[in-house]
């Protein structure tokens, strides 16, 4: 019971804090909308991002392509209508990006580290998922995110 409460807490305090923050990359904010999350670790912590929403074909296909860089806090969520394996590739993607595999629970299922920009390598979820974050590369281990950590969407 203790833990929960101190989740939220952190949780409450964290959004107090960014409520005020502002992400901003002209492109993608013309063709996506954007949604807060926050991932609950298993160490305690949680972590703040604005994410880009890719819910249709269209913008699933265009993803995070050509962008040439990518702030801490930000990424990019796709949205499927039901779980299935998913797969993603960096084709005309320029920067590593850690791609989080996300079960229809908000729990993630597996992690792709750092992956190649510009591959045409298919990146493959283990198991079916709802959900893809994709987020800079390396920031899965600065902030201790794993397996089974939990998504929560805010708004």
């Amino acid at each position: 019971m203790k833990r929960k409460i101190l989740k939220k807490s952190i949780l409450l305090l964290i959004l107090i804090t960014v409520s005020n923050l502002c992400y901003s990359n002209e492109d993608l904010d013309k063709i996506f909308t954007k949604r807060n999350i926050v991932i609950s670790s298993s160490n305690l912590t949680c972590t703040h991002f604005v994410v880009w929403l890719a819910t249709t074909q269209k913008q699933q296909a265009r993803g995070l392509m050509h962008v040439r860089s990518l702030t801490e806090h930000t990424g990019m969520l796709f949205i499927y209508p039901e779980e299935r394996i998913r797969a993603m590739w960096m084709k005309n993607t320029y920067i590593p990006l850690d791609i989080l595999f996300i079960k229809k629970t908000g729990h993630i299922s597996s992690i792709s580290k750092k992956t190649e920009p510009l591959s045409l390598t298919t990146i493959r979820s283990e198991e079916p998922v709802q959900y893809v974050l994709e987020l800079a590369g390396g920031i899965t281990d600065d902030f201790g995110l794993q397996q089974n950590d939990q998504i929560l969407f805010l708004n």
